[in-house]
């Protein structure tokens, strides 16, 4: 009877939790929407990064990228293109995904073009923070490119999580009606 109890506390409090959507409680929703994303940012980077290194027009237009540049080797232009590919494929799902779970309460459960868009906008910040990180993981500190995206998507983890919270998701505070003026 004990356990029911305790059951039934612990259930409660994950209601009233949910409900309330406590700071706490989306970071772990979003953490495990970012457990689904990363999956395909990662199948989809993998899949990207095989076709892009065995296609020759793909090869040839790096090689160009990088002269044209002078940015490096046509193979860290490969990374990131790559990188920019799955990303994109990544933060569309995480928008919907996260618009009708973590942050339901704030977006209505509704999907909108302004929102996705504000939404890919803050996720630019992550985009960058995750390129970056893979780079100097792969290019300097030499590190397998496996582990060096693993790295990359921690780090943007971080930024995007703070970036839905406090800036696109956010509680909007409605204006007070404006109180007639004593003119």
């Amino acid at each position: 009877m004990s356990e029911m109890s305790l059951f039934g506390r612990a259930r409660g409090r994950l209601i009233a939790g949910w409900r309330g959507r406590s700071l706490r409680l989306k970071a772990v929703a979003f953490g495990l929407v970012g457990v689904v994303n990363t999956a395909v940012d990662y199948g989809v980077f993998l899949v990207a990064r095989a076709v892009l290194t065995h296609s020759a027009s793909a090869l040839a237009a790096f090689a160009s990228v990088s002269e044209f540049c002078r940015c490096g080797n046509p193979a860290a232009v490969s990374l990131v293109a790559a990188n920019t590919l799955s990303w994109i494929v990544a933060v569309s799902g995480s928008y919907v995904l996260n618009s009708t779970i973590t942050f339901a309460a704030e977006s209505g459960r509704k999907l909108r073009w302004r929102a996705y868009f504000a939404f890919v906008l803050s996720g630019v910040a992550g985009w960058f923070a995750n390129t970056a990180c893979l780079l100097v993981a792969a290019e300097v500190l030499l590190l397998p490119v496996w582990l060096s995206k693993l790295l990359a998507i921690l780090a943007s983890f971080v930024v995007n999580f703070s970036l839905s919270h406090f800036v696109v998701f956010r509680v909007r505070v409605k204006p007070e009606a404006a109180a007639p003026s004593d003119v």
